[in-house]
């Protein structure tokens, strides 16, 4: 599929305008965020300090079971941007949480540590949006969890592929290490992204702009695309008021 050039400044100057407007239509004042450190939460942010001015973003640093490299880099982030911040160690949450559960595997552990995070972000949602940064890549494909960082108010990057997000991260002046950071949940050390999902953000654009990938990699983004349609519907229910309507 032929490839549109884009102006990645006048998306950035488009994007911050919405972020103006939804936050004014919301009669909020600024969003909160919580900063991984990596280049998704650090892209949202700054559109959102240029959109609101930095006073008005609130940045959450969350250890929560996390690597301390992972804390530093979020720290690294509100700084650059100038944003206020603080860190709120969720650790002793996660163990409480943990104690005595019968699946202690390494993803539903990652589920409860994003869960617990978005809980905090609205704890700190008074007056705020609280701030989404998934990309489309990873929402197309499921990676993300449900009712974890998943739930927010608003997504800026919620339809840009994870190397369209890359290039705005340019224009908006992030430091080169954030831009060039590994994509990683850090759920354990070494642990990237793709690795996690057995296919690359590359693929995943190619295969749903009907691109020509390998059969595994369809085959993978297939699969996982089928076993999270879930996330992407509306919750189900059973509707009473028909069968009443029906059977009455």
């Amino acid at each position: 599929m032929k490839r549109v050039k884009i102006d990645y400044r006048s998306l950035a100057d488009s994007i911050e305008e919405w972020i103006r407007e939804t936050v004014s239509e919301a009669s909020v004042n600024g969003v909160v965020v919580g900063l991984s450190g990596g280049l998704d939460s650090a892209v949202s942010a700054a559109l959102c300090a240029a959109a609101l001015g930095k006073e008005n973003v609130l940045g959450l640093i969350m250890p929560c079971g996390s690597m301390q490299s992972d804390t530093d880099d979020g720290l690294r982030i509100a700084e650059h941007l100038g944003i206020r911040h603080k860190s709120v160690d969720l650790s002793p949450v996660l163990m409480s949480f943990t104690v005595g559960l019968d699946d202690a595997s390494v993803l539903n552990i990652a589920n409860i540590k994003s869960r617990l995070r978005m809980a905090m972000l609205y704890a700190h949602s008074s007056g705020r949006l609280v701030l989404g940064t998934s990309n489309y890549s990873e929402i197309l494909v499921g990676y993300w969890t449900k009712w974890g960082d998943g739930a927010a108010d608003l997504l800026p990057i919620g339809r840009l592929y994870k190397d369209e997000v890359r290039e705005l991260a340019a224009v908006l002046g992030l430091p080169r290490w954030v831009i060039a950071r590994v994509p990683s949940a850090g759920l354990w050390p070494g642990q990237s992204d793709e690795e996690e999902m057995g296919v690359s953000y590359l693929d995943i654009r190619a295969y749903f702009q009907g691109d020509t990938v390998s059969e595994s990699a369809a085959a993978r983004i297939e699969k996982m695309v089928k076993s999270t349609e879930h996330k992407r519907n509306p919750i189900v229910y059973f509707n009473a008021r028909k069968w009443m309507e029906d059977n009455g």
